[in-house]
């Protein structure tokens, strides 16, 4: 399973990307307003750090397919043709996902809420297909099994798009799933810190360090006693 960061605040991303092993990063409209700042300059520093290798999801915002394509135009001559363009999963984007991918354009279908709505995307070409797991659990259903059950749709039916869930609110969710093999998984990144937060992790690393100093001395390591 991918881990990519789901944010634009470029010092959360260079903090995430010092310490764990990280794919890419996603956005959304949401995810841009909040920094305040133009949309592209945000986007263009992020894709400066990350490299044109790393994965960039960028969402277009027209309502027409026409629009989106006009969107995903403008994404990817900034951002570069390694950029995946996110396309809702509705009529409109389902029209724009099959124009684009005519042209080649990396897509990924995101606002999904069912199963059906990720095998359409599919069909009509994304290489990815984005549920909102913490969404869909407040909507009344399991998000997480709404992901494996379209994980499953897709092996079925010999489809190669894959899974990029996305809406997590804590590191048990992101675990199931990792445990599923699906494709992807995008993350806040206070909740891939969560990943390995835990107080007994720290307590035993304290108990090592505390008997190796009681045997060779406060604040020596394996390099210096």
């Amino acid at each position: 399973m991918k881990l990519i960061i789901d944010d634009a605040h470029i010092e959360k991303i260079k903090k995430i990307y010092e310490y764990y092993p990280v794919d890419g990063v996603t956005t959304n409209p949401s995810i841009l307003a909040q920094s305040g700042r133009k949309p592209y300059d945000v986007l263009k520093e992020i894709r400066a750090f990350i490299g044109d290798e790393a994965e960039l999801h960028v969402q277009a915002v027209a309502r027409t397919a026409e629009g989106m394509v006009e969107d995903a135009h403008r994404i990817v001559r900034e951002l570069g043709e390694t950029t995946y363009v996110k396309i809702p999963s509705v009529q409109e984007g389902f029209k724009a996902m099959k124009m684009l991918k005519k042209e080649g354009i990396l897509i990924t279908a995101t606002a999904i809420y069912t199963p059906m709505q990720a095998f359409l995307a599919a069909k009509s070409g994304a290489s990815y297909a984005a549920p909102y797991i913490n969404r869909i659990d407040n909507m009344g259903y399991n998000g997480i099994q709404v992901a494996k059950n379209i994980h499953d749709v897709f092996k079925k039916n010999g489809l190669e798009t894959e899974v990029l869930a996305a809406s997590f609110k804590n590191s048990q969710q992101v675990l199931e799933l990792c445990e599923y093999g699906i494709g992807a998984s995008t993350v806040a990144p206070e909740v891939i810190e969560g990943l390995v937060k835990n107080q007994a992790i720290v307590s035993a690393i304290d108990d090592f360090i505390s008997d190796f100093e009681s045997l060779a001395g406060e604040g020596k390591t394996m390099s210096n006693c």
